[in-house]
């Protein structure tokens, strides 16, 4: 199972015992506690599943805390059932503010993430325009660019073959996606593939090398993180074009 498939599973089990737990240590104080601020409390349970989960997660985690709060904060006490009106009307509302509240967590958490990736991918193309602008070697762009290909896909390797194109391997198009091209069949990967996949660098035109990914078993990153490293690996091809290196027709 992939890391995001063992988060995702974490969260929805936050999302059901976090509402439980909150909602069992209310418990000594119900009878002074009003209804009002003991759902208030669940809703900051809520917020704290949906800031670190999915959408699913939040929503699971407003359902839980509505559950638990009639059973075990409203009477009749430890019964799936509301006598009084009040309670009725804080219940629902429990449900719909902690609906909102956990999506718009999510989104922000989202928003944020975006953010900083986005800061780091600029980062990336920035460093590898500077050392082109310095006057640094082809084999130091390069270079630099293998090392941002690691971090930025996670791969578990990565080394740069010049001009060369033997063997067929899977490849990183500039499209993002991953495809192995053979007679008659074409395959597209949504995993990364065993072995490893090439990212062709080619400059004015021109083909002078690869970059031969070592993968980690496990889905493919973004789309965006693999379009700034195709767009890494065009970076490298320019700057082996302007130093005029030999190259492969």
């Amino acid at each position: 199972m992939s890391g995001y498939r063992h988060r995702d599973a974490a969260a929805l089990f936050a999302a059901l015992a976090a509402p439980f737990l909150v909602a069992l240590a209310l418990v000594p104080f119900r009878t002074d506690l009003s209804a009002t601020n003991a759902a208030l409390i669940l809703v900051v349970a809520v917020v704290a599943v949906a800031a670190v989960g999915t959408r699913t997660a939040g929503a699971v985690a407003a359902l839980s805390a509505a559950v638990w709060f009639d059973f075990f904060l409203t009477e009749p006490y430890q019964r799936f059932a509301i006598t009084e009106p009040d309670d009725v009307e804080t219940a629902v509302l429990l449900l719909v503010v902690g609906l909102i509240v956990s999506q718009l967590a999510v989104r922000a958490r989202r928003l944020r993430t975006t953010v900083i990736t986005d800061a780091a991918h600029l980062s990336s193309l920035q460093g590898t325009a500077r050392l082109a602008e310095d006057g640094r070697s082809p084999e130091a762009v390069v270079e630099y660019v293998r090392r941002e290909l690691v971090g930025l896909l996670g791969l578990g390797g990565c080394r740069f073959q010049y001009g060369t194109l033997m063997g067929s391997l899977p490849r990183l198009e500039h499209d993002g996606g991953v495809w192995l091209n053979r007679p008659g069949r074409v395959t597209e990967y949504a995993d990364w593939p065993d072995g490893e996949t090439e990212l062709r660098v080619i400059g004015g035109g021109h083909y002078y090398g690869r970059f031969l990914l070592d993968p980690l078993p496990g889905p493919l990153p973004p789309e965006q993180d693999r379009l700034v490293a195709v767009a890494l690996a065009a970076q490298a091809g320019s700057a082996l074009d302007t130093a005029g290196l030999d190259h492969l027709g």
